[in-house]
């Protein structure tokens, strides 16, 4: 009898034991802890934030050398007294505000109109409007530099500001654009039967429409105008120098990056992190309006 007990016990499928999803999801992370694809991906992230971290400690090195002397805020404070750092800081907060605006409204009222009306160039002002953005930046400072010369215009903040608008023009229009595919314009049929003419449907129904690519854009075009150095490089003139030209010049005349450019870079990091998680916070508000 134990005899066929156990034959009938060893021939008898076992049951298997059932999980539920969270039990499933537990298995799977316990048999991928050490997959590649994780491998990968913590040291993709190790090299690309790496370097910051030695950036953050070396800002508050006492010595301007590479070698570690002390705890010290010493460049921080200088960073209070540098006029120099903080004119070049005016000069691109300005610049980016104000091309900002200015390429947000014409890429705004560019890009309604092509997707709007349908006239012979439609085709080609879509495809100049791109060109900025292929272009190399290096081919639009040199250009950009040239007419300004030819027509006499003196470099300065305002060549800056004509530069910036420039470059910035198209991706404010693309982003525009995009939110325009994604339009309903039976909207504007339904609004033109109801008795609204070109402004009122234009200010009632297509820019609140358009509402999230514009801010989009505009946003974009802040943070394109802040770290560009390479067309500013061009058409800059004496005393109108922008943030990333001055640490440039700062860098070249002190032969390497000093620990008052560390502290500088670690301030713009937690600026940058913090105007991050406010405005991902004001485009969520926005889209649940």
């Amino acid at each position: 009898m134990k005899t066929m007990s156990m034959i009938r016990t060893a021939f008898t499928p076992s049951k298997q034991k059932t999980y539920n999803e969270e039990e499933r999801h537990a298995r799977r992370a316990i048999k991928g802890r050490f997959s590649f694809s994780k491998t990968v991906f913590i040291i993709t992230l190790t090299f690309l934030f790496l370097p910051l971290v030695v950036l953050v400690i070396y800002s508050f090195n006492n010595s301007t050398s590479m070698t570690w002397t002390g705890f010290s805020f010493r460049w921080y404070q200088r960073l209070l007294s540098e006029r120099g750092l903080w004119t070049a800081f005016r000069n691109s907060i300005v610049i980016a505000l104000t091309s900002a605006t200015t390429a947000t409204i014409i890429g705004t009222i560019g890009a309604i109109g092509v997707s709007w009306y349908r006239f012979k160039l439609r085709g080609y002002v879509q495809t100049i409007s791109f060109l900025p953005m292929i272009l190399p930046e290096i081919i639009i400072g040199v250009s950009l530099s040239v007419f300004f010369a030819s027509v006499g215009i003196p470099l300065g903040l305002f060549t800056i500001y004509i530069a910036h608008t420039t470059f910035n023009i198209p991706f404010v229009f693309l982003m525009v654009m995009a939110r325009l595919y994604e339009f309903d314009f039976s909207m504007i049929e339904a609004a033109a039967d109801l008795g609204a003419n070109e402004k009122q449907t234009l200010f009632k129904i297509t820019l609140p429409i358009c509402k999230p690519g514009i801010i989009s854009g505009f946003l974009t075009a802040i943070t394109l105008s802040l770290e560009d150095f390479v067309i500013t490089f061009f058409v800059a003139g004496p005393g109108s120098s922008t943030l990333p030209v001055f640490i440039l010049s700062a860098i070249t005349k002190k032969g390497g990056i000093t620990p008052l450019i560390s502290a500088l870079s670690v301030v713009m990091i937690i600026g940058t992190v913090i105007l991050t998680i406010m405005l991902r916070r004001f485009l969520k508000y926005i889209a649940a309006k």
